[in-house]
């Protein structure tokens, strides 16, 4: 059974160290496991898109990922990884579970290649452009004891909406929030229409009565 970890925020010596490479042994225990479990269900209660292990306070060289928009682009685990190939740049505005609310702007690589293992030891190469890309990147970077708001220029409170925008896709309210709040909207519409109907039924039938 997974169980939801505290996220630690900035100031916590764990999001500072240099986390330790798993070793191989590691990936058959039970206990690694679960943390795997407990990194998804923490991720996606957050809701995240993005998860290391220090984050949970566990010194440990791995990250699991899931932007919840198609197949292409999670549920994966990433253990011990490295980038392969790091090219062009990109700038963006980015947020971290780590560090709520606020926003920075930085330049990212446009296009990785990450490769590491999955959580039964096989090798796994992602590729990764745009918001994925740039995923892989932060939760590297927290690995290595780095926070974005190092690398980040006007470190401040998300205020417009765009900022608020890239505080909410690193916290998970991306294509398929947006898909879900769109089949809501749907089924309210529906419902209106339906009640519409009939109320226009009920108006009829009223009216036939009377001149029967």
């Amino acid at each position: 059974m997974p169980y939801i970890r505290e996220i630690i925020t900035d100031g916590h010596p764990t999001l500072r160290k240099v986390a330790k490479k798993v070793q191989p042994h590691e990936l058959s225990e039970p206990l690694f496991q679960q943390l795997i479990e407990d990194m998804f269900e923490t991720m996606y209660h957050a809701p995240g898109i993005g998860l290391a292990a220090p984050q949970i306070n566990v010194s440990k060289r791995l990250f699991v990922v899931h932007l919840q928009d198609d197949d292409k682009h999670g549920p994966f685990v990433v253990v011990n990884p490295k980038f392969a190939l790091v090219e062009g740049e990109i700038e963006s505005i980015e947020g971290c579970l780590s560090v709520p609310g606020i926003v920075g702007d930085l330049s990212r690589h446009e296009h990785v290649v990450c490769t590491g293992l999955d959580r039964n030891g096989k090798k796994i190469e992602l590729d990764g452009a745009g918001l994925f890309g740039r995923c892989l990147q932060h939760e590297m970077d927290h690995l290595d004891g780095v926070l974005y708001i190092d690398k980040a220029k006007n470190v401040r409170p998300a205020v417009t909406e765009e900022e608020k925008a890239a505080v909410a896709e690193v916290e998970g309210a991306g294509p398929a929030h947006d898909r879900a709040e769109a089949d809501n909207d749907a089924t309210e519409h529906d419902a209106a229409e339906h009640d519409a109907s009939e109320h226009d039924t009920s108006d009829r039938d009223a009216a036939a009565a009377a001149s029967a």
